[in-house]
């Protein structure tokens, strides 16, 4: 139940969450929604960005997704802080267990999996610009870096903590793995079997498969 940004319809929904289905960021958000079964309390639309004059600067003046209006009218940015948010509205948190504060393998390995998501980013936000104002000192710095960071998380996903129940760790991990292969920069689980085996599994939820990228 995906509704355009400039339809005004009456809605039956309590909470709006802003996206683009593109971006990995809104991507974990969608994610939470389905695995907190919150579909009929949170409208998915689509925002219109990075487009001079859209509506949506009205909305968040930042222009970035994902962005969540919840059931009070209050808006909120970014997406640690909305997952956590909708993790949250049950009071069983399942994705951010407050004991993983303090658990710093843990952390280590949710924030290793946020900046391998965002050296793609990086890398797919400049293969977007016209060919003559792409920086090959940038794109080949973003190859580097999501390729050590492959190698290392082809090991890592060994650890215990990788392999129980899902966690925003994973969450993470597998849509960095599965951004890249979708937006041209390759599968990097390739010749990586233990990671590869990994993301096989993961790619089987059905919050995974149901919010996979055009």
């Amino acid at each position: 139940r995906i509704k355009a940004l400039h339809k005004t319809v009456a809605s039956e929904f309590s909470m709006k969450l802003y996206v683009t289905f593109t971006s990995p960021y809104a991507r974990l958000a969608r994610i939470l929604v389905l695995e907190k079964a919150l579909e009929d309390r949170v409208e998915i639309i689509a925002a219109k960005t990075r487009a001079t004059n859209s509506p949506y600067y009205q909305i968040n003046p930042s222009g970035r997704v994902p962005y969540l209006i919840d059931d009070s009218g209050v808006g909120m940015e970014d997406s640690q802080l909305i997952c956590a948010y909708l993790d949250s509205l049950d009071g069983k948190p399942r994705f951010h267990d407050p004991r993983r504060q303090t658990d710093w393998a843990y952390q280590r390995l949710e924030f290793a999996a946020r900046n391998m998501c965002e050296g793609i980013c990086v890398w797919v936000r400049e293969m977007a610009r016209p060919p003559d104002e792409r920086s090959p000192t940038v794109l080949a710095h973003e190859v580097a870096r999501a390729q050590r960071m492959a190698d290392e998380f082809d090991g890592r996903v060994a650890d215990p903590l990788m392999q129980g129940a899902p966690t925003m760790a994973h969450l993470t991990l597998a849509v960095a793995l599965d951004v890249a292969a979708k937006r041209g920069f390759g599968d990097i689980t390739v010749g990586r079997p233990q990671l590869a085996a990994w993301m096989r599994s993961m790619s089987e939820l059905p919050s995974m498969q149901k919010t996979a990228p055009p």
